[in-house]
């Protein structure tokens, strides 16, 4: 499958399906497709995909600055299916300009644009140029701001290659982090112990703390910001207009 023409229509009958069901169809309509595989909603896909193609392909960008426990947790996961992951790293010579110039923190002073474009965007970009598809956990009610209207498939025009298109699915569009973690547990399927110290999105170690009681999972990414936009790049076709 090169192409979705009728991609709205694709949605509308995708949507009301269960992650399952969606992934079914990726997987089936694309060879070349790939789980982005970072946090608990990844890896729940990747339990799923596995269950239906055992030879899927996944990558996890590397930022460098990820704490020691979501190395441990990615490892894991490797173990836990006998999977190859893709560990996708920025540039060095990037990475050592950036710091050179603006040291290690400069993002609490800039906004975490761009270190985020040199650690995990670009490197990104690389990878989705290999791929016809990808899959994300992108969930509705992990952002208000930005990810509220969040489809089950979308052609994302952000990271396709020139005169080209990359679909992108969203399995988990509808399902709540509650529903998540039930899969996780009823599946025990690993997860990042940074959760049982009360971190719910996890990023970069220098970027990400616990949320308290009532605050929104998003309210421990780049706290030091305004926190309705919080976006990295990686799904800029949320706030693109």
């Amino acid at each position: 499958m090169n192409s979705i023409t009728n991609i709205v229509d694709i949605d509308s009958e995708l949507a009301t399906q269960s992650p399952q069901e969606i992934l079914s169809y990726a997987l089936e309509n694309f060879d070349n497709i790939a789980i982005s595989f970072s946090g608990a909603e990844d890896v729940v896909l990747i339990d799923m995909a596995y269950k239906i193609r055992k030879d899927i392909q996944v990558f996890s960008l590397d930022t460098g600055r990820l704490h020691a426990q979501t190395y441990r947790f990615i490892e894991a996961v490797r173990n836990h299916y006998d999977i190859k992951i893709d560990l996708v790293m920025p540039e060095a010579a990037k990475v050592e300009k950036l710091v050179k110039e603006k040291g290690l923190f400069s993002f609490y002073q800039d906004d975490h644009k761009e270190c985020c474009g040199v650690r995990k965007i670009a490197p990104l970009r690389k990878q989705l140029l290999t791929v016809d598809a990808w899959i994300t956990g992108q969930r509705r009610d992990q952002s208000p701001g930005t990810r509220a209207a969040v489809p089950a498939i979308q052609d994302d025009k952000a990271f396709a290659r020139p005169d080209d298109s990359l679909t992108k699915f969203n399995p988990l569009a509808n399902w709540t982090s509650k529903q998540v973690w039930d899969y996780i547990r009823a599946n025990d399927v690993p997860y990042n112990e940074l959760h049982d110290e009360g971190f719910v999105s996890i990023g970069c170690e220098p970027c990400t703390r616990p949320t308290g009681p009532g605050q929104h999972e998003r309210e421990g990414r780049w706290w030091w910001e305004e926190a309705t936009m919080k976006e990295c790049g990686l799904h800029a076709v949320n706030i693109s207009k």
